[in-house]
């Protein structure tokens, strides 16, 4: 049970500290599990999805003022509206196509080696966004055309594939879309928001059987470490992105992805 504990401690690190950032933290998660030896239990398989719960809600409480002040100025106020329906628009394509491929999503991309590749991949598509002579149109989340939060919506759903970091699609695609370094990151705060929640609560429907008492205080254990830890992230997250890019984050793609393969090449 100890050292379930350190396991569950370890993996809500691990959550907490890549859910946000443009790392892929489903990628971290499974390759940790695989090496950690935690990947052959059923529980395993389920318990890194449900301790994202952690990672939302140090998110909303974060942002607990301004969606508040979004709900209410819901039914008064043009820009709220809009900017919910474009979260909501966004939003779209990532959920017809996750409730469509959930099944292979799982059964087939949560694969070892192809997370590997994707982080390394990854790794030089942030290189690269980085070096862009970008021109932005777009400095706020709210000012972004409803055609962009489609475009966006769409081009986030290619991170159904583990390794490719939903932040980092989002933050790719809203950079391409005329969006600066920090509204494209903040912007991916706010779609995490529905599309985290949808994955955790379908997940934990298909799961619920699994979840004995014991996992319970497992799964509550890795949810509070990963509140701490995803709290912090996003309070230093947006002013780390305006003042010096994504090259950290590139190269510790590329760092892990590529340990991941001499490791997997070795039959560890």
């Amino acid at each position: 049970m100890t050292f379930d504990i350190i396991k569950a401690v370890f993996l809500g690190i691990v959550e907490g500290l890549t859910e946000f950032i443009p790392v892929s933290s489903t990628g971290h998660l499974l390759l940790v599990q695989r090496f950690f030896g935690f990947a052959d239990e059923d529980f395993g398989k389920t318990f890194a999805v449900l301790i994202q719960f952690g990672a939302i809600l140090a998110l909303l409480s974060i942002y607990f003022g301004r969606l508040w002040r979004l709900a209410i100025g819901f039914f008064t106020d043009w820009s709220s509206r809009r900017f919910v329906l474009g979260i909501l628009l966004s939003f779209l394509p990532a959920a017809i196509v996750g409730a469509i491929a959930h099944d292979f999503i799982k059964s087939v991309l949560f694969n070892e080696w192809l997370i590997c590749f994707t982080l390394i991949a990854g790794g030089g598509v942030l290189l690269w966004i980085d070096v862009l002579n970008l021109k932005p149109r777009y400095t706020d989340v709210m000012t972004y055309t409803m055609p962009m939060y489609l475009y966006i919506g769409i081009i986030q759903c290619v991170a159904m594939i583990p390794g490719v970091s939903r932040s980092g699609a989002t933050i790719v695609g809203a950079m391409l879309l005329g969006a600066d370094r920090r509204s494209a990151a903040e912007f991916s705060f706010w779609l995490a928001m529905p599309t985290m929640a949808g994955a955790f609560a379908y997940d934990l429907y298909k799961s619920h059987a699994q979840m004995t008492s014991g996992n319970q205080v497992l799964i509550a254990i890795g949810f509070a470490v990963s509140f701490v830890c995803a709290w912090i992230v996003v309070k230093t997250f947006l002013g780390y992105v305006q003042r010096h890019g994504f090259a950290l984050f590139a190269w510790w793609r590329v760092v892990v992805g590529a340990a991941g393969l001499i490791a997997l090449a070795l039959g560890k």
